[in-house]
């Protein structure tokens, strides 16, 4: 419904889509894009992000567009900074709902997409299995990983039909010119939206208020997502922002502040993995040690994969080195000093 919690930012609204995790809701914005150019005709829009396909969502949207006097028809275009559930899911049942409009997505991201919630999905949740077990994660918990993985599809259908967009690129929206830039780590693919001029950028999930983007190691994806999203902070951090208006909690100023403090929390992380590995230690002993052992499945998906995710870093900077067992077990320690 349309509360007090969906501010209205001049000509962006925001719109707090509830999820069903820890999270609680993600960031979707309207734009009032095109207006009207007579009493006649109604005024056009843009969708950043619409969120995930449940039926609160669907609620959401539908009494909230009621309220604001917006129909689906007027939605011009829908745009989505990354493939993950949570920003990709509704995009399908919106492009119809509006007639078809175009949803605009990164070549990467797309491929992504497909490969997570299409056809091939439960290949993919196979491999995540694997990965997890051959980093020392409990078979009982990587057996979890498969109906959890394969229970997101209906959340992404209808899948949608994506027109790519990609780095370099312009759009124009709400009466401004927003720069494409590829900014992955969070997820590979991922764009953000500046508008240079202005002075605002959508960030989508890569730099983030209050809490830290997940940066994950995923079979068939990135294979050094931290060295990643580090390059992609250090580009950011040169920019000229006043505005951003990110995925999740409440759009912010203080960005080269909370840029720089990202990167201060993976170096810190960083630290303390070497500091940690006098002995070989699994992926999944460090996952523990860093985010305890009270997690549900989706927390352990996450948890796992940034751990592994600095573990890979850390190697490829030669500041850990790792072994298998005989059985395909992965453990790693620090390099030595000598």
């Amino acid at each position: 419904m349309a509360d007090e919690n969906n501010l209205n930012y001049g000509e962006i609204r925001r719109l707090k889509v509830p999820l069903p995790f820890s999270l609680r809701y993600v960031n979707s914005y309207i734009i009032r894009d095109v207006p009207a150019e007579d009493a006649d005709s109604a005024d056009r829009y843009t969708v950043i992000d619409p969120g995930l396909h449940t039926s609160d969502a669907v609620q959401v949207w539908t009494e909230t567009l009621e309220a604001w006097g917006i129909a689906f028809d007027q939605i011009r275009q829908i745009l989505l900074t990354h493939y993950h559930p949570d920003h990709y899911g509704l995009a399908g049942w919106m492009q119809q709902q509006a007639g078809g409009v175009p949803v605009r997505l990164s070549r990467l991201g797309h491929e992504h997409a497909v490969r997570l919630w299409g056809d091939g999905h439960a290949e993919y949740a196979n491999e995540l299995r694997q990965l997890y077990l051959s980093h020392g994660l409990d078979v009982s918990l990587a057996d979890l990983m498969v109906p959890h993985m394969n229970g997101f599809v209906p959340q992404v259908s209808p899948q949608p039909v994506i027109t790519y967009m990609e780095e370099g690129e312009q759009l124009t929206f709400g009466g401004r010119t927003y720069n494409l830039l590829h900014t992955p780590g969070h997820a590979w693919g991922h764009l953000c939206f500046h508008d240079e001029a202005g002075k605002t950028i959508f960030c989508g999930d890569q730099v983030l208020p209050l809490i830290t983007p997940n940066v994950s190691l995923l079979p068939g994806s990135d294979p050094n997502p931290l060295n990643s999203f580090m390059i992609s902070l250090q580009d950011l951090e040169q920019l000229d922002v006043e505005q951003a208006y990110p995925g999740h909690r409440d759009p912010f100023r203080t960005w080269h502040e909370r840029v720089r403090e990202l990167l201060t929390h993976h170096e810190e992380r960083l630290t303390y993995i070497e500091e940690h590995l006098i002995a070989p230690m699994t992926g999944y002993e460090l996952c523990r040690l860093m985010f305890g052992e009270s997690l549900t499945v989706h927390q352990l998906r996450f948890a796992m994969s940034e751990t592994l995710a600095h573990l890979v870093y850390l190697r490829e900077l030669k500041r850990v080195v790792e072994s298998q067992t005989e059985n395909g077990v992965t453990y790693f320690h620090r390099q030595p000093l000598y």
